[in-house]
């Protein structure tokens, strides 16, 4: 009884072969596994106790008062102002202490991690208040050989004061100019973005960036949006910076109204290929 079983088996099988053939279909390959997606080259999801310090890969600039635009703030490496919350997230905490001065942290993979092309991506919650200047950014790993903005900056995402409107957009050297050429888009943020986790991301191929917020692009950027003599520095590495500025020229000053601490939550950052 078995083998007649198993003839018949056998029988339709190559009944189904010959058919398949006939239309010119191919019998289904053996069930394999579901498709990992794009390879991660980076991945932090600042999984910690409370106060702990982030990961290793991450680094400090120390210093400041000056920075940027003309900004209020020092950084420092101190838990007080870039530790875990314990829920998951790295905490980047602005404080105004008691001997005036303005504190904050800005972290960094410098040395650490860069990539020239793939998908760079960070899920945070900004914060709101007059003269805060969260920001989510890349410079060019031979910064500190050819200085700035010689290396290049890619801003991913960038909020000042409520945090209604985004800015995103890359500074590419320029001979005769001190702060290069920049290309950029500032407009109404399409979803809240005070206090929401959003994820803010950056693709990068040959010659062409691309950046938006969570599922929808809202900028992209090629060679040809560079005015001549401007250098397209991108196709180059990069490495990865998040930093929580106070006051300057372009956010202005903090107020009363300012929290104290005043903190930038991040609850992932990716890097992966595309």
């Amino acid at each position: 009884m078995s083998r007649r079983r198993f003839g018949r088996s056998m029988m339709t099988t190559v009944a189904l072969v010959a058919a398949l053939a006939l239309c010119g279909c191919t019998l289904p390959g053996p069930l394999g596994h579901a498709d990992p997606g794009p390879k991660v080259l980076f991945f932090d999801d600042f999984d910690g106790p409370a106060g702990a310090p982030p990961a290793a890969h991450w680094r400090y600039d120390v210093g400041g008062g000056g920075w940027g635009n003309d900004e209020l703030q020092v950084y420092t490496d101190s838990p007080a102002n870039a530790s875990l919350d314990g829920d998951g997230n790295l905490a980047i905490i602005a404080r105004g202490e008691a001997d005036q001065r303005i504190t904050s942290a800005r972290l960094t993979t410098r040395g650490t991690m860069d990539f020239t092309y793939g998908r760079a991506e960070a899920r945070i919650a900004v914060p709101a208040g007059a003269g805060l200047h969260p920001a989510f950014w890349l410079l060019g790993s031979n910064v500190d050989t050819v200085g700035w903005p010689q290396s290049g900056e890619i801003d991913v995402i960038e909020t000042l004061n409520d945090a209604r409107n985004y800015h995103l957009g890359v500074h590419a050297p320029k001979p005769g100019s001190e702060r290069g050429q920049e290309v950029s888009t500032s407009a109404v943020a399409p979803h809240p973005l005070a206090g929401e986790f959003r994820t803010y991301w950056v693709e990068r191929s040959p010659g062409r960036i691309v950046m938006g917020i969570d599922h929808l692009p809202l900028f992209t950027v090629t060679p040809a949006e560079l005015a001549s003599p401007a250098d397209w520095v991108f196709d180059a590495p990069f490495f990865l910076l998040l930093n929580l500025a106070v006051g300057g020229s372009w956010p202005g000053p903090p107020d009363a109204s300012t929290p104290n601490p005043s903190i930038m939550l991040v609850d992932w950052v990716k890097v992966t290929e595309l």
